[in-house]
């Protein structure tokens, strides 16, 4: 089971386990974050896109720490001018680890499996 979700304004394939580098997010390391906005889902081969989202699903992540990535030059020259501008840039990131993802109606499905065997039961 894998979905598409929109984190931080970038779109990210995840599954369960996976652990994913996103631009910084709010919150402290341990703490446990959810994303709303699961763009499409892919549950075992059957395929649900969103318009532009799926209502109800969403996936869970824990944050595992904030960090910052590697360091970028930005060098800016124009010839026979004496121009020449060098800046760096290092972007800063939060690395998550998805803990799982519910797919709109799995509790009402949950439920229905306990009612099917509490029936066969008796």
């Amino acid at each position: 089971m894998y979905a598409i979700v929109e984190i931080a304004g970038q779109q990210f394939k995840v599954s369960k386990d996976q652990k994913v580098f996103v631009h910084r997010l709010e919150g402290k390391e341990g703490d446990a974050v959810s994303f709303a906005k699961v763009l499409m889902l892919d549950a075992d081969g059957s395929i649900t896109l969103g318009a532009p989202a799926i209502e109800g699903a969403s996936v869970e992540a824990k944050v595992l720490q904030h960090l910052k990535g590697d360091k970028v030059i930005v060098f800016k020259k124009k010839r026979r001018k004496g121009y020449k501008k060098k800046n760096g840039h290092r972007q800063s990131l939060t690395q998550i680890q998805i803990s799982g993802i519910t797919a709109p109606g799995a509790k009402k499905a949950a439920k229905k499996t306990e009612k099917a065997e509490t029936e066969t039961a008796e």
